[in-house]
């Protein structure tokens, strides 16, 4: 099965992209949670979380970076923003490639869900 998310990478799916450089994209949700809602995810596939190593402390630690980034140039650094990462169905995990939620530009309730 094909993975939706690296179909956007590979550019056979559009998407609205905020950022991207040679590891990482950042594009707006198609089912946002808020006025701003951007997905940060790794160019490479890696289905979840649970799959990461060591080796990939340097990028999810750009992963976050970037996302804070975002927020400022999305003007939400001054109200408060969130960043998720979800795994497993119950938290509505759908696409299986590790990615990194910005929403903000609304009150967000906690706790979540």
């Amino acid at each position: 099965m094909s993975c939706l998310f690296c179909e956007i990478v590979a550019g056979r799916i559009p998407a609205r992209i905020a950022y991207q450089d040679d590891a990482m994209l950042a594009f707006h949700d198609i089912n946002p949670q808020g006025p701003i809602h951007i997905l940060v995810i790794p160019k490479r596939h890696i289905t979840s979380v649970l799959d990461l190593t060591p080796a990939d402390d340097e990028l999810m630690g750009s992963l976050v970076r970037r996302a804070t980034a975002l927020s400022r140039a999305e003007g939400l650094a001054d109200r408060g923003f969130r960043l998720v990462f979800n795994y497993g169905e119950d938290a509505g995990y759908s696409v299986y490639h590790i990615h990194l939620h910005l929403v903000g530009g609304r009150k967000l309730g906690w706790p979540p869900g």
